[in-house]
Parts: C-alpha cells; sequence; structure tokens
C-alpha cells in the first residue's frame, strides 16, 4: 500500500519499538470483508445445508463461470447437484471460495454495499483501536484511545477503491476518515482494527 507518504513516515519512526498494528486501509479492506461475510450464508459449507445452500447460489452462468474459475469441473458441479455425488474436502474449500468471490461482486454490481454503508446519506459509525504498544518500551509509548467517529460521504468511493483492489486509493480514503480526528490524527495512520457499525 502506498498512500501518503507523510502520513506513513510520521508513524514509523515508533514503529520501530515494537507497536503491532497494520495501516488504517488495510484496516478498512478487512472490515469491509467482514461485513460482507456476516451478510452471507451463515451455515458453512461442511454442512449439507451450507453447501446445498452454496450451490443453488451459484447455479447461474456467472455462478458456474466462478466454480470454474476455481477448478470445479461441468461433470462434478452436475454430479453434485443431481446428488449423484458429495463434494470432497478440497472440492468443498472451491464451492466456498466460489460463493464468497460471487457474493462479493453481486454485492458491489447491485450497490448494495455502497448504500447500506451510506444509509441514505447518514453515514455509519466508525471505531477506531490504536496500534498495540503492549510491547513496547514505555518510555517510547504515546497516549491512544480508542475513538469513534460518524463517517459520511466516503463509502463509494472506498466501495468502488475496494472493489477495484486499489490499495493506494483506500490508503488514501483512510487519510481523509483520519484528518477529521484533531491534531493527532498521524498516530492512527497505523490501527490494530476499525469497525463500522453496518
Amino acid at each position: 500500500m502506498s498512500g501518503s507518504e507523510d502520513l506513513w513516515g510520521r508513524w514509523g519512526v515508533w514503529q520501530k519499538h515494537d507497536a503491532r498494528g497494520m495501516k488504517g486501509g488495510e484496516a478498512l479492506i478487512r472490515e469491509l470483508n467482514r461485513i460482507v461475510h456476516s451478510s452471507g450464508i451463515v451455515s458453512p459449507v461442511t454442512s449439507g445445508r451450507g453447501l446445498a445452500a452454496r450451490l443453488r447460489y451459484l447455479d447461474s452462468p456467472a455462478g458456474r463461470e466462478a466454480l470454474a474459475e476455481q477448478g470445479v469441473t461441468p461433470r462434478s458441479l452436475r454430479s453434485w447437484m443431481r446428488g449423484k455425488a458429495t463434494p470432497s474436502r478440497a472440492s468443498r474449500e472451491q464451492i466456498d471460495a466460489a460463493y464468497w468471490e460471487r457474493r462479493r461482486k453481486n454485492l458491489i454490481r447491485s450497490g448494495w454495499l455502497a448504500r447500506h454503508l451510506d444509509n441514505n446519506g447518514q453515514g455509519r459509525r466508525m471505531e477506531i483501536y490504536p496500534v498495540d504498544q503492549s510491547g513496547v518500551d514505555e518510555k517510547y509509548t504515546r497516549r491512544l484511545s480508542d475513538r469513534s467517529i460518524n463517517v459520511r460521504y466516503i463509502w463509494g468511493d472506498l466501495v468502488k477503491a475496494w472493489a477495484d483492489r486499489d490499495e493506494a486509493l483506500v490508503d488514501d480514503i483512510w487519510e481523509d476518515v483520519i484528518n477529521d480526528l484533531d491534531s493527532d490524527y498521524a498516530a492512527y495512520a497505523y490501527v490494530s482494527s476499525v469497525g463500522i457499525g453496518a
């Protein structure tokens, strides 16, 4: 990830002293992935119900294409759909990967994710958890607390950057988010995690 060199540089001086975290942009990507996964099929692919639900979801030309991209052959798929065979553990992992990739694309294409996060222009509450300084010598620690802010207007751009896998743009969006904190905003260039109330 690139983003603002100045932002990451100011943080990096004390990062050398064993503070643990990740770039805020990376934390945003992980949180968007969590939101997508929490909105999907709950039953695991290892259960009969979870497997059947995924195969139903993927029963379309686009779904079959997603399965093919994961290495599933049309013959195997026909056999599973007709109940003549049961997918192996490796095949279930392929089915699960195809399901999540297809679901991700559908949520992006439909605009659901961006609309959900934009919340009719009201935005979403974001919890920002600073880096873990438990391994940092006391003389190098900084006073950082969890922060909670309402975030608006970024969601369309953020979802597009996430959809395009444009990590540098996600970094830039993160810098916009933390600029609304205070003069110590650069201390939140890296974080332990973020949570979005969605």
